[in-house]
């Protein structure tokens, strides 16, 4: 099973690009797509609404055109929620999960702590209620837990760590909330499979970050402990543009 996670920055400017050819590439079996910035109150359906797969998606109920995350399946689940338990934090459009017989995926779009780290106690408390949730699912069956995190765990998961340390994405206390999502019985699986391959997933438009390769790894697929043994890769497509953004896939055999 190929499962691929993109953060798009905006459905409607991907989608002039070379999303839909990409898309057909990459062949997933689930696409989790973030930050689409669509308003439902443009269209009565999602703009992209590929053949041959389910579509689900939720928005920002809260500002127009901000976050919200979208899902193509090919194989339709059993259950579809949005939002975390009592569909908290769906008024900002950013968890979709999908059940399955032997699994739930987990898609979510982590608040950023913002400019002068304004959204900290937000993103923080987010954090801890999203980690409550994803334990409540890993006690009846593993979890697959995909999408921008919005954290450099690392010092290896950015260019600049030095330059960057306590900047919103790098500060100490994203890093140890993802520290402590790992000690739960969680493993990152870009960074189990590749211990020490410096790759990024996102780059600034600023300063030709880019063609530098000046960036950060912030997105993941993180799955329960105990099917770490059925992942075949972690891939950062980072060859594929049309946003801030690249592609990541998980290939795992469930």
């Amino acid at each position: 099973m190929k499962i691929i996670s993109f953060n798009v920055n905006g459905i409607r400017a991907i989608l002039q690009k070379d999303f839909i050819r990409d898309f057909i590439d990459l062949d997933a079996d689930i696409f989790f797509l973030q930050e689409s910035k669509f308003s439902e109150d443009m269209h009565l359906d999602f703009p992209f609404m590929p053949k041959g797969y389910q579509t689900y998606w939720t928005v920002s109920k809260l500002r127009k055109g901000y976050s919200g995350v979208a899902v193509f399946t090919k194989k339709a689940p059993l259950r579809v929620h949005y939002g975390l338990e009592e569909e908290k934090y769906d008024d900002e459009g950013r968890i979709i999960t999908l059940e399955y017989e032997d699994f739930y995926f987990v898609g979510a779009y982590v608040p950023n702590s913002g400019d002068g780290l304004k959204r900290m106690d937000f993103r923080l408390q987010f954090e801890d209620d999203l980690l409550a949730y994803l334990d409540k699912l890993n006690a009846k069956k593993p979890v697959i837990y995909a999408g921008d995190l919005n954290v450099a765990h690392q010092e290896i998961d950015i260019k600049n760590p030095q330059n960057n340390h306590q900047n919103a994405g790098f500060t100490d206390a994203e890093r140890e909330r993802f520290t402590r999502l790992l000690s739960h019985g969680y493993k990152d699986t870009f960074r189990e499979l590749y211990p020490t391959t410096i790759k990024y997933s996102w780059w600034s438009y600023r300063f030709n970050a880019r063609a530098n390769n000046a960036g950060w790894r912030i997105d993941y697929f993180v799955v329960s402990e105990r099917i770490m043994d059925k992942v075949k890769d972690s891939v950062i497509h980072n060859q594929i543009y049309g946003s801030d953004h690249c592609p990541i896939e998980l290939d795992i055999d469930l």
